[in-house]
């Protein structure tokens, strides 16, 4: 998974001319040093796989005319079926959106069959446990409030809501990257399919915390965390319930970390240099999603959420930017380090401080399994030690942006001698017809070779019979004089 980080617009070169045959400029590694790294560089399926099988097969050419006897028939049926799920086959590999698309609306189709809440798929779609407005579980504040919004519950039919929309958000990833943002790329002239791939990914990232970190903030602004409360994440504990538009922000963000670490643990592409920081990233992150959700964390989560969506999408496209070349790319680069620094150290680092202050001091702190009261000593330090791992994976990422940003800075080059120029496409190809013409040339050399040897060794063997035979000739001759005399 390790690739270059493609260049920045600071050195001379480029085109000389204005029309359209003129020659593009080559592109070449970064001048940031190298790629960025951060929890975005998740691979898809289309960009991950190797190649794309053809749409046809022998089973598709078999035109053998069916026998007509029963027997015949039933080989002619199977062997329909047979191609038409190879067909499919081939087709969702092709279209890797495909196969999320249909499973999606499988699902959806068994709830039309019974569009009533009490329909089991009902849970996959819809969110599950609507609280009566006088619910006791509902804070009294809400309660008070006749126009409050409904609440909801939690519990195990959340997991079917989260895992229909993994699938939902596999098809909207590989549809949008490739059907709106491989254009994209092409018109911006990246030719490389491993750097149309790294395009893809980071385009469709940047889309998606375009729309969830605003979302986020709204979401923030309706609890009371706004802007970053701390002591807001331990009033009033604890938080069993959630408004609709909250839950569904939490879950739907669940979706989503979970759907990108699966496609990370099948492991679809090589791995890059900070995999196991990436894989380990991602393994907290689902830890802490859970754990706040089950234990009523979820103000604290919503915080952590929103510190990471900006920061990503600041990073995301500050790498598209980069890869279309972007003249503005350098000062950008330089807003998403200070957006990366206030968002996931700064903030996060004053969570982790008031874990260890006002986690202990503000509401209840006590471990009472029926009233669900888990503010204790256990939850201190388990939150503690899963944040304070995650701020570990920041720091280390952020140690590596820093010296991309001062080697370019020093240096101002738009080489990078740690990382090898990635050929387009066309350079692939013409490459391989030179080692392959190399090749022939090469085999007819030692072709011809070999037959001068054959037939130097053929006329040698010739000689020496001759002079084999000659000899005896001369021996006989000397005998028959011996024997006359």
């Amino acid at each position: 998974m390790t690739e270059p980080f493609p260049p920045l617009i600071g050195t001379t070169g480029g085109n000389t001319g204005g029309t359209d045959s003129t020659r593009v400029r080559r592109r070449k590694s970064s001048g940031l040093g190298q790629d960025i790294r951060g929890d975005v560089d998740v691979p898809s399926f289309a960009t991950a796989r190797k190649g794309t099988p053809p749409l046809t097969s022998p089973a598709d050419l078999d035109t053998t005319m069916p026998q007509k006897t029963d027997k015949a028939g039933r080989r002619s049926k199977r062997r329909s079926l047979r191609r038409i799920v190879s067909r499919l086959k081939r087709q969702c590999i092709r279209h890797t959106w495909l196969g999320p698309l249909i499973l999606a609306l499988l699902i959806v189709s068994l709830y039309l069959v019974y569009p009533y809440p009490s329909n089991p798929i009902a849970a996959c779609l819809f969110l599950s446990y609507p609280l009566d407005r006088n619910d006791p579980l509902i804070p009294a504040t809400v309660r008070a409030d006749p126009l409050g919004p409904i609440h909801y519950g939690k519990g195990a039919r959340d997991f079917a809501f989260v895992g229909f929309y993994i699938i939902v958000l596999s098809f909207t990833r590989e549809y949008f990257m490739q059907r709106l943002i491989r254009p994209v790329a092409i018109y911006y002239g990246i030719k490389s399919r491993a750097k149309q791939s790294r395009f893809m990914e980071q385009a469709y990232t940047a889309l998606y915390f375009a729309l969830y970190g605003p979302f986020g903030l709204w979401i923030m602004a309706r609890t009371p965390v706004w802007y970053f409360n701390t002591t807001g994440m331990y009033e009033d504990f604890p938080h069993r319930t959630n408004e609709a538009v909250v839950k569904a922000y939490y879950l739907l963000q669940a979706s989503y970390w979970a759907q990108q670490l699966i496609v990370l643990l099948l492991m679809l592409e090589k791995p890059r240099k900070d995999f196991s920081q990436l894989v380990a990233h991602h393994i907290i992150t689902i830890s802490l999603i859970w754990l706040s959700y089950r234990f009523h964390f979820t103000y604290m989560g919503i915080a952590v959420y929103i510190t990471h969506d900006i920061s990503d999408f600041f990073l995301a496209t500050s790498k598209c930017l980069n890869y279309i070349d972007a003249p503005f790319v350098g000062p950008y680069f330089f807003v998403f380090m200070c957006v990366w620094a206030y968002l996931r150290h700064y903030l996060n680092l004053k969570i982790l401080y008031s874990i260890l202050t006002t986690f202990k001091t503000v509401g209840p702190f006590e471990l009472n399994w029926e009233t669900q009261q888990y503010k204790c000593w256990i939850a201190q330090y388990i939150s503690f030690a899963l944040l304070a791992s995650l701020q570990a994976v920041n720091m280390f990422w952020f140690f590596l942006i820093c010296r991309i940003a001062v080697r370019f800075i020093l240096y101002k080059t738009a080489d990078d001698e740690r990382s090898e120029y990635e050929p387009s496409e066309s350079e692939v190809e013409e490459k391989k017809r030179e080692v392959k013409e190399l090749k022939e040339e090469f085999i007819e050399t030692a072709n011809g070779a070999q037959g001068v040897l054959a037939g130097a060794s053929a006329t040698s063997d010739r000689k020496s019979t001759a002079v084999d035979h000659g000899s005896l000739g001369a021996r006989v001759k000397q005998r028959n004089r011996f024997a006359k005399s």
